[in-house]
């Protein structure tokens, strides 16, 4: 059964029934489930294999037509990669990713003065754009406005609380192999700083994984109490380090921190790694002696990207039932803040 004889009962174009059964946003909803009624009552079956040449037709055509992905922001400012080098980096692969399969990126700011959801679904639609990069939030209890619950919306990180489809760094899986890489040199007494900032965005999990790591591997709770911190506050930590004496430190923490933290060291004669040995887990190290892991941000923007074409590919429009998370673990940094010990 063709399309053209769907067509001819629903009372539309043939266009119309091939955008009603890809699910397009496009088409009124009753006209969508006329069409569809229509198309299962006749038994209407798509081809496959048509269906898999015209989606790499549609990536390979020329990104200066219409194939744009929109990229909307939460943040107090338009461009937020323009101000911190991490999300310059995601950024930066989701624009090269996008690039090599055929599309451009537009981004749109929610909090623009004047920008309301309505009219930026206005524009959306006048532009044609049905696909949306989600750059997150800094309130991790941020929401999608409903009014762009329709469009097929990709996000990265944990901070925005709308079941979406995202792409996140692999916390679980960092710290065990931090904490792994580290016991394997032979430290045996790990302590866990971590940043207020780290702690929400990994959504606990460096915690978690440090502590069922303690008891699984030392066979004990952890040796030594984890130490919170807002900022890299000098004296408590001095304090903590004086009083439980860890062989080794597990610093997660937001990179700016990370230059205080050497500071705090130096200025306390601690020799590392003689005296203690640093890990450190965060954003990038590139540029530093430390040891570690570093966040893959390239890899976040291009799985990002991916995912969201396999979407649009798909026709799977609107908010998830279940929504499908992708984890990207850290790349490992050779420093010089860790050596083996002596067993």
């Amino acid at each position: 059964m063709s399309v053209r004889r769907i067509a001819e009962l629903a009372g539309v174009s043939p266009c119309t029934v091939s955008l009603s059964l890809h699910n397009s946003p496009k088409i009124p909803a009753a006209t969508k489930r006329r069409v569809l009624r229509i198309a299962q009552r006749l038994g209407y079956r798509p081809n496959a294999r048509v269906a898999e040449l015209m989606a790499q037709m549609r990536l390979k055509r020329d990104p200066k037509l219409d194939a744009c992905f929109g990229v909307i922001s939460f943040y107090d400012s338009a461009r937020p990669w323009e101000k911190a080098r991490h999300l310059e980096r995601i950024y930066e692969g989701m624009t090269e990713r996008a690039a090599a399969l055929g599309y451009r990126l537009e981004p749109f700011w929610l909090r623009a003065p004047g920008m309301t959801p309505a009219r930026l679904r206005a524009i959306l639609e006048a532009r044609g754009i049905q696909g949306l990069l989600c750059f997150g939030s800094p309130d991790l209890d941020e929401e999608i406005p409903p009014e762009l619950g329709h469009f097929a919306i990709v996000t990265q990180g944990v901070s925005i609380k709308t079941p979406l489809h995202r792409i996140a760094s692999h916390a679980h899986n960092d710290m065990w192999r931090v904490l792994k890489t580290v016991s394997q040199l032979g430290y045996r007494r790990p302590g866990l700083v971590i940043g207020a900032y780290e702690g929400q965005r990994s959504a606990h999990a460096y915690l978690c994984v440090y502590l069922g790591w303690c008891h699984l591997v030392l066979g004990t709770p952890p040796p030594i109490p984890v130490l919170n911190l807002v900022h890299v506050e000098e004296a408590p930590f001095m304090s903590w380090i004086g009083e439980h004496r860890p062989d080794v430190v597990i610093f997660a923490h937001h990179y700016n921190a990370l230059a205080d933290f050497e500071s705090i060291l130096r200025r306390h004669d601690i020799r590392v790694p003689e005296d203690l040995g640093v890990a450190v887990v965060t954003q990038i190290i590139e540029g530093t002696n430390f040891s570690g892991l570093q966040a893959n941000q390239r890899l976040v923007g291009a799985w990002a990207v991916e995912l969201l074409v396999a979407r649009i590919i798909n026709s799977d429009f609107g908010l998830p039932t279940h929504p499908r998370i992708e984890m990207v673990e850290m790349d490992w940094v050779e420093g010089k803040t860790l050596r083996p010990q002596r067993l």
